[in-house]
């Protein structure tokens, strides 16, 4: 279970680093009831991606499951592996597009829809095209693990998702006003930098996962047992 838990929170960590969820929140930090508002928005991102994932894992990726028997230990780890590098190569792909991607104007500040809709929409149109999401579902369903502990995989992972949002809002309430400017700034930032940062993150969650999966598969040989040692045993993984 800690192994799953560690996969699910790197790649909820990296995939948190989201321009089209973050820049709204941003945004909205500037105007009034701004607390409030990114408080709303968070809610509907993290109802809406939480519910797809349970629909997708729940649903096709159970059924997937049932019909070719539960996974062995050897083919759960593969799964781990092939998420990771999986991971790797869009983490690549978003260095090659850096230029282009950070070019972009970010999605349009709150209108006149209510900012927990606008969340719930974002996300919507977005999920269709979560890849990282759909690599920490396909781990956490290939496990072979309970359906309670799918469901609770997926909330910590959603967890993990809306954190910087989560993070904007407490920035807000703590320091009013005076946050507008550093949140300004952090938005500029994220326009410019954030397909690097993004690349980056999704590499080291990528290899992260590569390597759980690699000491899971290779458990029973010494050498697997000695990167384990070394590389997770001082975390609990």
């Amino acid at each position: 279970m800690l192994r799953l838990i560690g996969i699910v929170v790197s790649i909820g960590l990296a995939d948190s680093l989201n321009p089209t969820t973050i820049a709204p929140a941003l945004y909205m930090a500037g105007g009034k009831r701004a607390v409030s508002h990114v408080v709303q928005f968070t809610f509907g991102v993290f109802v809406v991606y939480l519910l797809g994932g349970l629909l997708i894992a729940l649903g096709p990726g159970e059924l997937i499951i049932d019909l070719v028997q539960r996974p062995s230990h050897a083919v759960r780890h593969l799964i781990e592996i092939a998420a990771g590098v999986a991971m790797m190569i869009v983490s690549g792909v978003l260095w090659l597009k850096r230029h282009e991607l950070s070019e972009r104007e970010p999605p349009a500040r709150r209108d006149s829809r209510s900012s927990a809709i606008l969340g719930a929409t974002i996300t919507a149109v977005e999920l269709p095209t979560a890849f990282p999401y759909f690599f920490a579902i396909s781990a956490v369903v290939g496990s072979g693990a309970s359906v309670t502990r799918q469901v609770m995989l997926l909330v910590l992972f959603n967890i993990c998702f809306v954190l910087p949002l989560l993070v904007i809002a407490v920035v807000l309430a703590v320091t009013g006003d005076g946050a507008e400017a550093l949140l300004a700034k952090a938005r500029d930032k994220l326009h410019a930098n954030w397909p690097k940062v993004l690349a980056v993150v999704m590499l080291l969650a990528g290899l992260f996962v590569v390597l759980l999966g690699i000491t899971g598969l290779l458990a029973k040989r010494p050498f697997g047992r000695f990167l384990h040692r070394r590389l997770f045993k001082p975390i609990g993984l």
